[in-house]
């Protein structure tokens, strides 16, 4: 008989770690039990194929066999497994499709490149100035009431990520809103989100807009205009992006 470690999907394995590294609310963070569970999902993410959840990478020319009468959304999701723990599923993305910048607002995040590449550029707000946004002009200029929503803010980075690369971590205090673009073809991505998005506890999605603008102390000084001109204000949902769904095709996931 083959030995049940052996008899046990990937994915099972991933979900399992997650509800390990998650479950526990008041050690998530920087517990030393927290962050070397941690490690151990990263490990196991960093493995995982698309052959492992039955997934077979799309070309450029099957992405564009829909039928002309059936506008085929930008992004599908296939769902794998929720609990109030964590979600777990799978995104894909169409040529030149994007997931607008968003947030996961007290959320951990795990993000592994099935096939395909993706270009991931991750923002943090800062802290509102005490001085407030008066002094800071945009072209066009901003409404009055857009600018209770004005955050200052920076870029952590931006990265292109394939199959083999590494998973791509976020935290709710680090490249927590990000924006993730299909490069040079389809592409798709398992996705953990810990803990789920849920709007009633405050977990609800939020997209965003980069603004850049100047200010009259940033002028006078060049190493603020360096790092003081980059602003995120909230926005509606673009209307150019919308997700649909697809039948998760992988192995099953039982906790």
């Amino acid at each position: 008989m083959m030995p049940r470690d052996n008899m046990t999907s990937t994915v099972q394995k991933i979900a399992k770690q997650a509800l390990m590294t998650f479950r526990n609310p008041y050690i998530v963070g920087e517990h030393k039990v927290f962050l070397e569970n941690q490690s151990k999902l990263k490990n196991l993410l960093a493995e995982v194929r698309a052959a492992d959840l039955k997934i077979v990478p799309r070309s450029v020319e099957s992405a564009s066999m829909m039928p002309p009468q059936r506008l085929a959304p930008p992004v599908t999701y296939m769902h794998i497994y929720e609990t109030d723990t964590f979600s777990m599923g799978v995104f894909l993305l169409k040529t030149g499709a994007s997931i607008p910048l968003h947030d996961h607002p007290g959320m951990y995040g795990m993000l592994k490149v099935l096939y395909g590449k993706v270009r991931i550029s991750c923002f943090d707000r800062l802290e509102k100035p005490r001085e407030g946004t008066s002094g800071v002009q945009f072209n066009p200029p901003l409404m009055p009431f857009q600018r209770s929503s004005l955050r200052p803010s920076v870029l952590r980075s931006v990265g292109e990520y394939t199959e083999d690369s590494g998973p791509c971590l976020l935290s709710p205090q680090k490249d927590n809103i990000h924006q993730i673009d299909a490069v040079d073809g389809p592409t798709a991505f398992i996705d953990i989100l810990a803990p789920p998005y849920e709007p009633d506890k405050g977990r609800d999605c939020h997209y965003y807009k980069v603004l850049h603008a100047h200010s009259e102390a940033a002028d006078r000084n060049s190493e603020a205009r360096e790092q003081g001109d980059l602003w995120l204000i909230e926005i509606p949902q673009p209307s150019e992006f919308w997700c649909g769904g697809e039948p998760y095709p992988g192995p099953k996931v039982s906790l």
